[in-house]
């Protein structure tokens, strides 16, 4: 498992009982997580004294319940980077705390490199990513279908005092990106997506992560420059194993650039237990 055990301003401190209880900076918060399904060792006021609570509605969905004045957003750091978290409609905060293992491993790849990267990050939600490999001194492409979230990623940038860096932002189809770049025969040393379970596209394209990942993954391999860095899948996705996607760049970019694959669970330290909340899976490909 890879975990994200550096952070300062984000702590699991504990979790049971289909919850999760979490500290962003000074604000506590309380939400559903359904790989937890084990008790709560102790519901003391620790759970009970938080700023949030997200309940999920049994028709779907669900709400928060605010029990202490939150901001309408805060600030979080990891390392030199920072963010804004908010709570939205759909549990989320804007950020995945899991994927700082995946920052650190791709800011030492880009700062080890010894010649410029490039690179594409697809799927890119809020810019962790996209933040990261900035501050190592890459050239970053950042593309989202959501505009809200393009936009929130750019705050992200600016708020790490990195907005004078090389990233291009764009709000777009990723599959239609992927196919104009390759028309124009634009190159990229690294690659990371973040694909989602389901999905449509602006065409009523159906996405489905087990029919689709494939053949995506395998247009993504013209747009990669002839000595690529890396290559990182990360899924969220039910009931996928890592081992399936070390089998797909195996198939892919090993079969075509050698190197070496490495996948598994990304995890994150309970502080209480001494546990680990598993929290996804990755697949990496490096040269």
């Amino acid at each position: 498992m890879y975990i994200a055990k550096d952070w300062q301003d984000y702590e699991v401190m504990d979790t049971g009982n289909g919850e999760k209880l979490e500290r962003w900076g000074d604000i506590i918060l309380r939400r559903p997580d359904p790989q937890i399904i084990w008790p709560i060792q102790k519901e003391d006021n620790q759970w009970r004294d938080v700023h949030g609570h997200y309940h999920r509605s049994s028709s779907g969905g669900g709400e928060w319940e605010m029990k202490k004045p939150l901001p309408e957003r805060w600030t979080i750091s990891y390392d030199k980077l920072k963010f804004h978290i908010k709570p939205t409609n759909f549990k989320h905060t804007g950020l995945f705390p899991e994927q700082a293992a995946n920052w650190r491993w791709m800011m030492d790849k880009i700062a080890g490199a010894g010649r410029p990267i490039s690179v594409l990050n697809l799927f890119a939600y809020t810019g962790g990513a996209s933040v990261a490999a900035a501050s190592a001194g890459a050239s970053v492409v950042h593309v989202d279908a959501a505009k809200g979230m393009v936009q929130w990623a750019k705050e992200n940038l600016q708020l790490s005092g990195l907005g004078d860096r090389p990233v291009r932002f764009i709000t777009d189809d990723v599959f239609k990106f992927v196919q104009r770049e390759q028309r124009r025969g634009n190159k990229y040393d690294a690659i990371i997506m973040d694909p989602p379970s389901y999905g449509r596209g602006p065409g009523g394209e159906m996405w489905k992560l087990e029919t689709s990942l494939y053949p995506f993954l395998e247009s993504c391999m013209s747009i990669l420059s002839d000595k690529p860095l890396f290559l990182l899948i990360n899924s969220y996705t039910t009931g996928i194993s890592p081992t399936v996607l070390n089998n797909m760049l195996s198939m892919t970019m090993k079969t075509r650039f050698g190197g070496r694959i490495s996948s598994g669970e990304l995890g994150l330290p309970i502080t209480r237990s001494g546990l680990h909340l598993p929290c996804g899976i990755l697949g990496r490909w490096e040269e």
